[in-house]
């Protein structure tokens, strides 16, 4: 019989997804119960262990999210945003769990989300590693601290392939410096310097996004005043210390009210915030 709770893994053949997979194949703590893809998809009707060039799991790959979701305890979902909000329409109905990592989410897009979150536990957040999580709360006290001279700098870095930016890390570490403030993180964002500009407007967050190589994640939090700099920075080295905060957060959440989390309440560092 089939360990914990029954895990769904939507966009399996990613490189987020197979590292999911792997690690929750590997866990006495929960199992596999699905593995989505999108339609036409050349993994669908495969098992997904041997479609990973692996043993059989006994789970196949699929196109169709409903009869997947209807029948697990969690879903696991590093996809799109138009995709993540369907998917929030079906765990809300199935009462599962549902692990969001999706990043390039619209206001609008988290308003769904929330709506979802009145009928389900839901874990949302830029990144689900437990050292970015501390940088997060890191960079809010220091903000808090330090007054307007000192200008706020975010620097990230990601692979080749990353279509958004800045990274979803990248703007919840601004949204953190923004609440150290005390200020509205959209008055002051400035992500979008180009030719000719005009001086940098005082208490204005700054972000700067780099694409290269394989580059898994990087992530400075620079507050650069006259005479000095105070960097605050995050490198993650290896895919699976994000799979393996999403799984943290998808077994955590088997035991919460519905309502819409962060890895913040996952950690419990709620004192910090």
């Amino acid at each position: 019989m089939a360990n914990g709770p029954g895990i769904v893994v939507t966009g399996a053949s990613g490189r987020m997804g197979q590292t999911l997979i792997k690690l929750i194949t590997a866990s006495d703590a929960c199992h596999v119960s699905g593995a989505l893809e999108r339609p036409g998809h050349e993994w669908i009707g495969q098992d997904i262990g041997t479609a990973m060039g692996g043993q059989a799991l006994g789970v196949m790959v699929s196109d169709d999210p409903l009869a997947a979701i209807v029948k697990a305890q969690a879903v696991i979902d590093f996809t799109a945003p138009a995709a993540t909000v369907a998917f929030s329409e079906l765990t809300a109905q199935a009462k599962a769990v549902h692990v969001i990592g999706t990043t390039g989410m619209t206001e609008d897009d988290i308003a769904k989300i929330d709506a979802a979150a009145r009928h389900t536990a839901v874990i949302r957040a830029g990144n689900m590693s437990l050292g970015v999580n501390l940088l997060t709360q890191l960079t809010k006290k220091v903000a808090a601290a330090l007054d307007a001279d000192y200008d706020i700098e975010v620097i990230e870095a990601h692979h080749r392939h990353k279509v958004d930016a800045p990274s979803g890390t990248a703007l919840m570490l601004g949204e953190a410096a923004a609440a150290g403030r005390g200020v509205n993180h959209s008055d002051f964002r400035d992500s979008g310097r180009d030719g000719i500009t005009s001086a940098r407007q005082r208490g204005a967050i700054g972000y700067s996004a780099i694409r290269g190589g394989d580059i898994i994640g990087e992530h400075d939090v620079m507050f650069a005043a006259d005479g000095e700099r105070i960097t605050l920075r995050h490198v993650a080295s290896d895919r699976s210390v994000f799979a393996r905060g999403a799984l943290k957060a998808a077994l955590w959440g088997q035991n919460q009210r519905p309502g819409h989390y962060d890895m913040v309440d996952v950690l419990g560092l709620s004192d910090w915030r």
